[in-house]
């Protein structure tokens, strides 16, 4: 028990330890982080800036410090080493501001921050003037002037400058080169103030702004910090006073305090429009579209407020505030008017929108797209990006008109190359129309200028210009169409939600209007039979509807004149369109993409014409989005009654089987019948736990615990229902059953009757199968036929138990009236479980009568098999597998006459063989001498002396017959009868020892049934005193034994050699034959013996064939006297070999009590029969019990 608890707690101990490495881990990065950081900070802190004379040395060319300064605009990880060696090279003296501007205006992410600073780190150690620069550029993203200079950024890009900008801040702050905290201070004051509350687009800004400030600058806000032992060397560099620390706090809970007022009144607002818009359809069955559209931005602008305030309060270590009644509104809910509104709806009111979390997650969770991809391919940028445009046309035309006549199309090249690039993601057809307006700009100031100028002239420099135009139009063009082209490709593919959203976010790369169009088309087109991908499809259209709305549009629109042409056509073809088009538009209504009315006028136009191809796609509407919209209170009441004019048409017209099914699982889809909860049954403590080791607990390695925990149970109590819980073997693991037939066979030792119940029950149950041949019994069944099957291998029951089981499957219902139902011709069943138990335990038929039965058996199955004329093939499979492991040299015959003829040749042999050992084995023969190999020497006083391999002789008689006892009894049919095993009778013949020394064949029964005992305590004194009195019988034996040999006259002669050829001998030279002489006179019919007559004539000797009648008295004297000889030597081999196995036992005495499953304070049990640990079958070693060491557990046969 200690050692499956300690294995327990080892095992729960594992994802711990992988957690504290996962820690550790963590700390170590952080720690190096910050070891970097206070290096840096400390170099740049106490900068070493090389003299004027080393910067002369460095490059100082122009075109090499602008190369150097454009790539400033560019600062991502990638080019951090090499544009820090460019820098290492250049000598940038004269040109900081330009670098300070191009870092300001660099677009950075979040990886890119590090590389950041790492390069403006290197610029302040090598210039003076270059960190204020640099702060003061910073700043002017937070405090812009007057210029008017950021109206031409929309407020996203802003944003997220804003966002970049203060990390970099943060960053450079904590690496030292700035040391100026106040610009913190100033930055925050301007973000929490209480005024921008009244911009709700700015108030989201600034809450991201404060939230990500909060994040990585903790230590202004005095918040504890993770891994403080290793921030603490690097936090006292850092020059924060308490004072700062307590401004920055004030200013954040201000500020939080007023969100959160903010978002209360935004919440109100909600509930109210949500009140109303009840009212409203309760009075006309449907909320006004002005209504919806304004519900709608209320209801996204308070989630992303909820959420911003949530990231605030999370960083501030603070509880996000909770709103009464519903703090996370997301769509209209089911409050009490609308619970109310939903007449006869009170179950449904309670019933969540959608199934599981999963699902909800799927349909309501969409990704942002504007966090990860840029706004000006959002096409959010697009107006001031076009007023950027127009200046810069006004701007290059002013230009053109003061150049000379070479220079305007240069010039107008270039500005129409940069428009192009930031109106890449806007789409071709714009940029187009830009290039050709700028073409006609700048011809105008050529042609006024062009009077003066050679016509021809002109007309080749404005071809030249068309076709530079035309060149980069159609380089962006194809670049475009093949990125578009495989992202197509890539949508049948899309069969989860990662791919469908990264699809998603890809698109976005290349969006345009005329890729929106491509996109919509190939939604639309989706294959009729991949109903699996409208899902994802719809998936992808409401996350791109967030930005672009003209996808969704393009694409309703597009389904709707689909639908309308369909149901207007009214023929019966292309089904599988109309389906698909009707799903595309459910998938679509559950994402709130298309409004519930489109959907109700689908329905309703399917509902006016009720017949043919209009009931398939009302029902698979309503198996889409009839759910969802019964669920949800703003459509429950006209789904409700929708629902009743479907089951009324339903009930009206009379409606094919098909037709029918459809349209109630659709109706009882989307409304379940009303049924009571299910209730669970209240068992006892005790019979729980007895639940819980057999069905939970119980595996290879806990099986010893189960077994002492049985054991411990008050079985008076609970004997009959572990009985119940043992014979349900199906409803647990079936590769556990083995583990139940252990336990059982190690309960017998304590509870027999429990192990006799069992078995009982087994039985029971499988002929109860056999009665009823139930269909949902089947795993039952089988279940139940792999448990008798391991009952054997543990040696619970006998294999006279198993063949009649097979026997009793194959026969039980045959010549009765009930055959058809009890075994139709068409059911295998029975073969499946012949099949089952044969690979469970026919593999240890392999040896004796058990393997002669089984061949006997394989025939007659044969024959049922037959009888069921053509097999399934799994059935014909299992057979194959099942031959090929038991009997693979058997021949599977291919027609019924053959198997009969077969079984009669084989009874008729049977007959044979057992008649031959009848004769062989009466009490005569046992008499007879061998006619043919047989020989007997004759001493001179008339005695004779037999050959000592007599006894081998015998024995082989005894180890060649059917039973384990070496006794049988043949029927009138020839069947052997088997009978108990040897070790069960007192007084039979112990044949083990011999079977070891090989003379005999292994032919014996390899079964045995074990009779056992409940063990006594046994008096110590008295075992002593039978031991002793045993000691001194065994002594008086060898004595009496010793001294009749002694008694034995010797021979007087040589016997020759010659003699010997053909039979045996041993140590005093007796020679006899063995039992063919009998056979031969049997067969011949002589009524005497031969012998043969030792005669010395001079000095030779000679021998004499002498035929001597059967009643001769030398004969019968001989006969009986080596017959008693023979009877003593068994009964002194017997004795011996139980002496030995005593000592044994004794020797073993506690050591082995839990393996041989001994119970406490005995050390044997009595009779060799009854003991588990002492039994063996077969011949020798071939069958043994193995018991697993350190288990009391009762070993399988091997």
């Amino acid at each position: 028990m200690d050692h499956h608890e300690d294995e327990s707690r080892g095992g729960s101990e594992t994802p711990r330890k992988q957690d504290n490495e996962e820690a550790v881990a963590r700390l170590e990065e952080m720690k190096k982080s910050i070891e970097a950081k206070v290096t840096l900070r400390q170099s740049n802190l106490n900068p070493e800036r090389p003299d004027s004379g080393f910067l002369r040395t460095l490059d100082s060319s122009i075109k090499r410090n602008t190369a150097v300064i454009k790539k400033l605009k560019q600062i991502n990880e990638e080019q951090r080493e090499g544009l820090m060696e460019d820098l290492r090279n250049v000598n940038l003296s004269k040109f900081v501001s330009e670098a300070v501007t191009s870092i300001c205006d660099a677009k950075l992410r979040t990886s890119d921050i590090q590389a950041a600073v790492q390069i403006c780190s290197l610029l302040h150690q090598r210039y003076k003037d270059f960190s204020p620069s640099l702060v003061q550029g910073l700043l002017k993203v937070f405090f812009p002037g007057k210029s008017g200079e950021d109206l031409d950024v929309d407020k996203n890009s802003k944003a997220m400058k804003k966002r970049s900008t203060l990390k970099l801040l943060l960053e450079l702050y904590f690496v030292g080169v700035t040391e100026d905290s106040s610009i913190f201070i100033n930055i925050i004051k301007d973000l929490t103030s209480t005024e921008n509350l009244k911009d709700r687009d700015t108030t989201q800004t600034n809450l991201t702004l404060l939230a990500s400030f909060a994040r990585q600058g903790r230590v202004f806000l005095g918040l504890p910090l993770s891994g403080q032992e290793t921030q603490e060397e690097f936090l006292k560099g850092l020059s924060i006073t308490t004072d700062q620390k307590k401004v920055f706090r004030k200013a954040f809970h201000t500020y939080y305090d007023g969100v959160a007022e903010l978002l209360q009144s935004e919440h109100a607002s909600l509930r109210q429009m949500e009140h109303e818009d009840v009212k409203m359809f309760s009075a006309k069955g449907e909320p006004s579209d002005d209504n919806v559209s304004s519900y709608e931005k209320l209801r996204k602008s308070y989630d992303h407020l909820y959420r911003n305030v949530s990231s605030l309060a999370e960083a501030l270590d603070m509880q996000p505030p909770v709103m009464p009644e519903d703090g996370h509104t997301t769509r209209v809910t089911s409050g009490e008017d609308a619970s109310s509104s939903a007449a006869g709806k009170d179950t449904n009111a309670l019933e969540a929108l959608w199934d599981d979390e999963d699902t909800r997650a799927f349909y309501e969770c969409l990704p942002d797209l504007r966090a990860f991809v840029p706004a000006v391919l959002l096409g959010e940028a697009e107006p001031k990006a076009n007023e950027h445009s127009v200046k810069t046309q006004d701007q290059s035309s002013e230009l053109a008109t003061e150049s000379d006549q070479g220079q305007p199309t240069q010039d107008m090249a270039e500005v129409s190359a940069e428009s192009g690039t930031l109106q890449e993601g806007k789409g071709t057809e714009k940029g187009k129309d830009k290039e050709e307006k700028d073409k006609e700009k700048v011809k105008d100031p050529e042609k006024e200028k062009g009077k003066e100028k050679d016509p021809e002239k002109e007309k080749g420099k404005e071809k030249d210009a068309e076709r530079k135009g035309e060149n980069e139009k159609e380089k962006l063009k194809s670049l475009e169409g093949a990125n578009l082209d495989a992202l197509l490709q890539r949508l049948p593919g899309c069969v989860s939600r990662d791919l469908i959203d990264q699809l998603t976010v890809d698109f976005c790369y290349v969006n345009s209007k005329l890729s929106r169009k491509k996109l919509v088309r190939a939604l639309f087109n989706v294959p009729r039979t991949s109903l699996e991908l409208l899902a994802y499809y719809s998936r992808m259209v409401a996350t791109l509807s967030t930005c672009m709305k003209d996808v969704s549009s393009m694409l309703l629109q597009m389904l709707e004149e689909e639908f309308n042409f369909l149901i207007n056509k009214k023929d019966q073809m292309n089904i599988e369109t109309k389906i698909r088009n009707i799903r595309f538009i459910g998938e679509l209504c559950k994402f709130r993409i298309a409004p519930a009315s489109t959907v109700f006028s689908c329905l309703k136009a399917c509902l006016d014409d009720f017949t043919h191809h209009n009931i398939d796609v009302a029902c698979n509407l309503l198996e889409t989005c009839g759910r969802f919209l019964y669920r949800s209170p703003e459509t429950a009441v006209r789904m409700a009654s929708m629902l009743e004019i479907l089951m009324r048409l339903k009930n009206v017209k009379n409606l094919d089987p098909r037709h029918s099914t459809l349209v109630e699982n659709a109706y009882y889809l989307c409304k379940p019948p009303e049924r009571s909860a299910r209730v669970s049954k209240v068992r006892p403590p005790l019979y729980q736990y007895i639940r819980k080791l057999l069905f939970s607990d119980l595996d290879k390695s806990s099986i010893e615990h189960v077994l002492r925990q049985l054991r411990k149970l008050p079985w008076s109590e609970c004997e009959a229902y572990l009985l119940k819980c043992f014979m349900k073997v199906h409803k647990g693991k079936y590769g556990q059953i083995h583990l139940i037939a252990s336990l059982t066979a190690g309960l017998s030792r304590y509870h027999d009757e429990f192990a006799v119940a069992v078995v009982d029950e087994v039985l029971e149950e499988i002929r109860l199968g056999l009665e009823l041949n139930d269909y949902g019994m089947q795993q039952r069944r089988i279940a139940h036929m792999r448990f008798l099957g391991e009952l054997y291998n543990y040696e619970h029951v006998d294999s006279s138990v198993v063949f009649e089981t097979l026997y009793w499957i194959l026969m039980f219902g045959h010549d009765t009236p009930e055959q058809d139902v009890l075994d139709p011709p068409e059911d295998c069943f029975r073969i499946r479980m012949v099949i089952t138990l044969l690979e469970t335990c026919g593999h240890y038929f392999d040896r004796g009568s058990s393997k002669r039965k089984l061949n006997r058996f394989l025939m007659h199955f044969q024959r049922y098999i037959l009888s069921k004329g053509l097999l399934p093939l799994d059935v014909e499979f299992d057979l194959q597998d099942l031959f090929a492991e038991l009997r693979p040299n058997m021949i599977r015959y291919s027609s019924v006459e053959e198997v009969n003829a077969a079984l009669i040749e084989l009874e008729e042999n049977e007959r044979a063989v057992s008649t031959d050992k009848v004769n062989s084995e009466r009490p005569s023969d046992t008499d007879k001498l061998s006619s043919r190999t047989t020989s007997c020497t004759i001493s001179a006083n008339g005695q004779s002396i037999l050959n000592g391999n007599e006894e081998n002789g015998s024995h082989e008689d005894i180890g060649g017959s059917d039973t384990d006892s070496g006794s049988g009894t043949i029927d009138q049919d020839g069947h052997d009868e088997e009978e108990l095993d040897e070790e069960n009778h007192d007084g039979g013949v112990d044949t083990e020892d011999e079977d070891d020394d090989g003379d005999g064949p292994a032919s014996e029964e390899e079964d045995e049934v074990h009779v056992r005992q409940k063990v006594a305590e046994v008096d110590p004194l008295e075992v002593a005193s039978f031991e002793q009195e045993l000691r001194a019988v065994m002594q008086e034996s060898m004595e009496q034994r010793r001294q009749e040999l002694r008694g034995r006259p010797a021979l007087n002669m040589v016997i020759p050699m010659n003699l010997f050829e053909g039979s045996t001998k041993d140590h005093h030279g007796r020679a006899v034959g063995g039992e063919s002489g009998d056979e031969d006179e049997e067969a011949g019919g002589n009524k005497e013996v031969q012998v043969k007559v030792l005669v010395k004539r001079g000095n030779k000797q000679q021998t004499k064939q002498l035929y001597i009648p059967r009643d001769c008295s030398l004969v019968q004297s001989t006969k009986q006297k080596e017959a008693a000889e023979f009877e003593e030597k068994q009964d002194i081999k017997r004795l011996v070999l139980e002496y030995n196995d005593r000592e044994e036992e004794e020797n073993n005495g506690m050591g082995t009590q839990t393996l041989n499953w001994m119970p406490g304070g005995t050390s044997r049990v009595t009779g060799r029969g009854s003991t588990w640990e002492g039994s063996r079958r077969g011949t020798g070693s071939r069958y043994r019990h193995h018991h697993q060491s350190g288990s009391g557990l009762h070993g399988r046969r091997r």
